[in-house]
């Protein structure tokens, strides 16, 4: 039955949404950031995200001021996430509210480098680097 009860935690969460959960929803909704389908309150696994980009393997939370509590919490979820193979960006909520254009950049960021990641660091030739 946890599953149900995920479920029916995720519609509540997204029904009662956070006023920065609310702002970031706005840009992230209907394809309107870089053309990716993002959803809200999705649960994975025991936990529920925030935001989701199954594409990109993200996952985004917006933190209130109960996260500066909870670390050791968050520290397990994220490598729950991590092990699913997702990456995880936090934002505090005051972030979100107010530097709406920053929270924006950092993530537009992170979906370029999947595009376009690094090349690997060559290894040294024979005799270099000693």
């Amino acid at each position: 039955m946890i599953g149900l009860e995920l479920l029916d935690n995720a519609k509540r969460l997204r029904s009662a949404q956070t006023k920065a959960e609310q702002c970031l929803w706005y840009y992230l909704r209907a394809h309107r950031f870089l053309g990716l389908k993002f959803r809200r309150q999705k649960p994975i696994g025991p936990y529920i995200a925030d935001f989701i980009c199954i594409d990109k393997r993200l996952v985004i939370e917006v933190d209130g001021g109960q996260h500066a509590e909870a670390l050791t919490f968050d520290k397990v979820r994220d490598r729950y996430l991590n092990e699913q193979g997702f990456t995880v960006l936090r934002f505090w909520n005051n972030n979100v509210l107010n530097q709406t254009e920053a929270v924006l950049e950092k993530i537009r960021i992170f979906v370029e480098e999947c595009d376009h990641p690094s090349p690997p660091t060559p290894l040294p030739q024979a005799g270099e680097g000693s």
